[in-house]
């Protein structure tokens, strides 16, 4: 990855890498925006709501984003700023019958592209967590991972594709999620963030088609 740009951090960041995100989510937005429009209908006729769903991550350096997704939940899901896990476990009742066909094909993960043409995002990088588990990483760990674009598919993202049915056989899906599941995660963004290259990048993209439709 030649010719690096300086972020508002200092840091040098590949041009390759940003070129390529930016050529492959606008050519990705023009080819699927028949199946976009679709989605969109459905979830607008399967419950009341809006059709896309906003939730803040932690970004790059630390830095607050809204992740966008298709809305698979009711309407004003709840979440664990009122004492509700931020958790999707197993069968959850709040999930629609929309939803849960976008969840299982990962349909619900396309607006992301959005985020990768606005930059708050990459194609390939560690999966942004919610200020709440990110609260949870060692500090070297923290610094590591948070040195690079947050991703909409990483090797962890393969790895953990059934999250939600692994957490909804737990005794204790947050505790299993935090003590189980997300060290190794965190081991696995860490690999890539020491690892990554163009090459990288193209492998991880083709092993998660290849996963999504198995």
């Amino acid at each position: 990855m030649k010719n690096p740009t300086r972020t508002r951090a200092g840091e040098r960041q590949p041009v390759g890498k940003r070129l390529f995100d930016l050529l492959a989510a606008a050519v990705g937005l023009l080819l699927l925006a028949p199946l976009l429009l679709l989605v969109a209908l459905w979830i607008r006729i399967d419950s009341p709501g809006p059709v896309l769903f906003r939730q803040q991550r932690v970004g790059r350096h630390g830095v607050p984003f809204d992740i966008l997704k298709f809305r698979t939940m009711t309407a004003k899901p709840a979440d664990s700023r009122h004492g509700v896990s931020q958790l999707t476990v197993g069968r959850d009742p709040r999930i629609t019958r929309a939803g849960r066909f976008l969840r299982g094909s990962k349909l619900d993960e396309l607006p992301q592209l959005i985020n990768v043409l606005q930059g708050t995002m990459s194609l390939v990088g560690p999966r942004p967590e919610v200020p709440r588990y990110v609260d949870c990483y060692p500090p070297a760990v923290r610094a590591t991972v948070l040195s690079v674009a947050p991703g909409i598919t990483d090797l962890a993202s393969i790895l953990y594709k059934e999250e939600s049915e692994i957490l909804g056989r737990a005794a204790d899906p947050e505790r299993t999620y935090v003590e189980t599941i997300l060290p190794v995660k965190l081991d696995y963004y860490q690999r890539y963030v020491r690892e990554r290259s163009f090459w990288l990048d193209l492998r991880i993209i083709f092993r998660t088609l290849a996963a999504v439709l198995r």
